[in-house]
């Protein structure tokens, strides 16, 4: 998801959200191109976090005003989602990154 313009970072949602009630709850604001639910490589199951790509920046402004909106007993926290900054350090396995 590199379009960050249109996409949306939501988080704080509950764990056992699905994909396809992400796509209810924000489709009502415009077309969904996209969306990635990042899963817990330990356990497969998600980590409580997502992007929504929209196809329209139209869509992605009406639906910011979600942050803060109860879903499940937690307040839901929706921003415009930030490219990726680069990490420090790395990931080399022979200087104790991840295997």
């Amino acid at each position: 998801m590199n379009d960050s313009q249109n996409t949306l970072f939501v988080g704080n949602f509950p764990f056992n959200t699905s994909e396809g009630d992400l796509e209810q709850l924000f489709g009502q604001f415009g077309a969904i191109s996209e969306i990635h639910m990042p899963k817990s490589m330990d356990t497969g199951r998600p980590r409580g976090f997502a992007f929504v790509k929209y196809e329209s920046q139209d869509a992605v402004q009406e639906a910011l005003s979600l942050d803060g909106q109860d879903v499940g007993g937690r307040p839901l926290r929706v921003n415009v989602a930030h490219g990726r900054k680069p990490r420090e350090g790395g990931g080399d396995r022979d200087r104790g990154g991840r295997r």
